[in-house]
């Protein structure tokens, strides 16, 4: 029996690009344990649903080719029977480059909220063109996680 990795791998063809801004939706990103029925379910179209994890890591990666300031975040929703968000930072980290410093914004996630939360815009300056990598982390509190939605992340240019 092959092995099966236990990681999502983005398909980029889930990566929308209009102009100045990029839509990802979820088979777009990669997902940290997402080949894993246990602790994700990531459908052909539609939110990725978070079961299960410790540790939480979505990211992506787009190429930019215009200077300016691009602002990152992630459209998710908490479920209703969400656990283990409560006290707990989730950061939307983004780089230039793959050795770039990271810059990252905390944000809070409501428990058990049953809308759509724009989790805040993280604005990364850019110079010439290169990838910009980025990502939703929750990986150091090492409570169980779930319940969660990631409808889509978005980079979009400022200026």
């Amino acid at each position: 029996m092959p092995f099966k990795k236990p990681h999502h791998t983005s398909d980029k063809s889930c990566m929308k690009e209009d102009e100045d801004k990029f839509k990802i939706f979820p088979r777009g990103l990669n997902i940290v344990w997402g080949n894993d029925s246990r602790y994700w379910r990531i459908p052909e179209e539609g939110p990725a649903e978070l079961i299960q994890v410790s540790w939480l890591e979505v990211s992506g990666v787009v190429p930019i080719t215009k200077a300016g300031t691009y602002s990152v975040s992630f459209e998710v929703k908490v479920k209703e029977d969400g656990f283990g968000w409560r006290d707990t930072d989730v950061l939307v980290m983004a780089k230039i480059g793959r050795s770039g410093k990271y810059k990252y914004q905390a944000n809070r996630l409501s428990l058990g909220q049953n809308n759509v939360i724009p989790v805040k815009q993280l604005e990364i300056p850019v110079v010439g063109s290169s990838d910009l990598h980025f990502g939703l982390y929750e990986v150091w509190s090492g409570k169980w996680k779930g319940g969660l939605e990631i409808i889509k992340a978005v980079v979009q240019r400022l200026n």
